[in-house]
């Protein structure tokens, strides 16, 4: 089985922990990795940063500038992921991104390189579905598993299309707006899983303004995996370099709630 098949065992929900790759600068983001491993963490999602990350809040956005700043490349970010490979084997790693910095030197190279880093995994959010020739093909050729999304507004008419070609896990988008501010409530989130595990045998995670143990216990109790992003980046923002140790106190907050929802 691959990692990220690995990543969501039965009877218990996974943590996937978002950062953004090169913030506060490319040689800290290694630790910041290690912060969240260490904290329970059991898929990383690594962040490419982007000018215009449309999809993203305030807080990820003030992480992509914070990291363009300090003049994390592809390059950088590829190394990032070849390191973390080599000093954690088991666990997954996803890259995600927007289409402009995967696809600047094409599909190919990109899926290529994603490959020979170490890469699980790719999320684009800005190639929907019926746009898959532009990354899909070259991921799979290079058996990088391309991970979709799914919304609030992802109804039965669309859903095959979303779900044709996706691999790893499908990541349910809560709310219909960006990142960071606003969570769904408890009863829209437990029908939209209900509803999309009966259309896949892929794991359904789900995102976007998860902050608290408490909300992700709950999310735990439903869902195959609970994603967490903006609070993350809030605690790099606060303590750049510094963050690993506040990064892994505060994983493991959300790791335990996590595995005590499924036992109640």
């Amino acid at each position: 089985m691959s990692r990220l098949a690995n990543a969501f065992p039965a009877g218990r929900a996974a943590l996937v922990c978002f950062v953004t790759a090169g913030d506060p600068t490319p040689a800290a983001t290694g630790a910041i990795l290690d912060a969240l491993v260490e904290g329970g963490a059991d898929v990383i999602e690594l962040g490419m940063p982007f000018t215009d990350p449309m999809a993203d809040g305030p807080a990820i956005q003030a992480a992509n500038l914070r990291s363009l700043a300090a003049g994390t490349t592809t390059a950088d970010i590829l190394n990032i992921a070849r390191h973390f490979r080599a000093r954690h084997p088991d666990v997954p790693l996803v890259l995600m991104g927007y289409a402009n910095p995967m696809l600047r030197r094409g599909a190919d190279w990109f899926a290529q390189a994603a490959r020979d880093a170490g890469v699980d995994g790719v999320i684009c959010v800005d190639v929907p579905p019926e746009e898959d020739d532009a990354l899909g093909p070259a991921l799979r050729a290079a058996d990088v598993e391309l991970v979709r999304l799914a919304t609030p507004t992802t109804n039965a008419a669309r859903l095959p299309a979303v779900l044709d070609g996706a691999g790893g896990f499908l990541y349910y988008v809560s709310v219909a707006g960006i990142t960071g501010l606003q969570q769904a409530a408890q009863a829209s989130i437990e029908e939209a899983v209900a509803r999309l595990k009966a259309a896949t045998t892929l794991p359904v995670a789900v995102g976007f303004g998860v902050r608290t143990p408490e909300q992700a216990g709950a999310i735990a109790r439903v869902a195959d995996g609970v994603v967490v992003g903006s609070a993350i980046v809030d605690l790099v923002g606060q303590y750049g370099a510094d963050a690993p140790a506040a990064v892994t106190a505060y994983i493991r907050t959300l790791s335990d709630a996590i595995r005590a929802a499924r036992k109640e």
